[in-house]
C-alpha cells in the first residue's frame, strides 16, 4: 500500500454539497427578481453555467466572463434583459450561505487532520469559498486553502498545481494525492501535475474520458482504506 503525506481536497461536491447550495441560492435569486423558479429554469441555468466553467477550465475564457454573463444569458432565454454583474453579486451573497456538508466530510477531515497535511484546491470564488468553509467547520482543519481566483491559474492547469506545490512545505509529489469529483478539473489536473488521483463518484457516473484515476470511491469513508487508516 502506498504511503501518502499530503492530501489535496476539492470543495464543491466533494466536501460541500454545491448542488444543494446552488439550488437554494438560485431559488432565492429568482424570488428577489420576481421570476418564477422552475425545474426547467434550474436545468437551463446548470447547462449554461457548466458550459462556461468548462470553457474557463480549458483556458478559453476568463473567470469574470463566467460570473458576469451566466445570469444575463439565462434570463435572455426567457426574454429578459438583465445586468449580469448585479445578478451575480446578489446570487453570490446567497450562495455564500450554502455550507451543507457532503455525508461524512467533517468526520473524515477531523480524523485525517492529525495524520496528514491537508489542503484545499478549488476553482471557486475566494470570498465565497472562505465563508462557506468557515461556517461548515472545515476551514480550521486545513493547513492551507488555494482558490483559483487568488493564484491566477485554475485546475486543471499545471501552472495552478505548480503554484500550490511551491507553497506547501517539504512537498513530495510521490506522497501527494488529490481527491475530487470532477474528471475535467481534479483528475485531469492531478494527472497533468503528476499526482495520484482519487475520483469521488457517488452517483457512479460513467467515465467517458481516456483518463484513468488512481482510485475511485463512492463514499468519502472509503478513503480510510486507501490511506491505510
Amino acid at each position: 500500500m502506498k504511503t501518502y503525506k499530503t492530501l489535496l481536497f476539492d470543495v464543491d461536491d466533494t466536501l460541500l454539497d454545491f448542488g444543494a447550495a446552488e439550488s437554494t441560492a438560485l431559488r432565492m435569486l429568482c424570488e428577489e427578481q420576481l421570476i418564477t423558479f422552475t425545474s426547467e429554469l434550474e436545468t437551463l441555468y446548470k447547462k449554461i453555467n457548466q458550459g462556461l466553467w468548462q470553457a474557463f477550465e480549458e483556458g478559453e475564457i476568463e473567470r469574470a466572463e463566467v460570473l458576469n454573463t451566466r445570469f444575463s444569458l439565462l434570463l435572455k432565454e426567457y426574454g429578459h434583459e438583465a445586468d449580469g454583474l448585479l445578478l451575480e453579486e446578489t446570487y453570490r451573497r446567497f450562495l455564500s450561505e450554502g455550507n451543507q456538508l457532503i455525508e461524512g466530510a467533517l468526520e473524515l477531515i477531523t480524523v485525517l487532520q492529525d495524520r496528514f497535511d491537508l489542503y484545499i484546491v478549488t476553482n471557486g470564488v475566494s470570498k465565497t469559498q472562505d465563508k462557506r468553509l468557515r461556517s461548515s467547520g472545515l476551514h480550521p482543519l486545513f493547513k492551507g486553502i488555494f482558490v483559483s481566483e487568488d493564484t491566477g491559474y485554475q485546475k486543471p492547469m499545471k501552472e495552478y498545481f505548480d503554484y500550490v506545490f511551491a507553497r506547501i512545505p517539504d512537498f513530495s509529489l510521490d506522497q501527494g494525492l488529490i481527491i475530487g469529483d470532477s474528471l475535467n478539473a481534479d483528475m485531469k489536473g492531478g494527472l497533468l501535475a503528476g499526482l495520484d488521483t482519487c475520483w469521488f463518484n457517488p452517483k457512479k457516473k460513467t467515465n467517458h474520458t481516456d483518463m484513468v484515476p488512481t482510485y475511485e470511491i463512492q463514499k468519502l469513508g472509503e478513503l480510510y482504506q486507501i490511506l491505510g487508516q
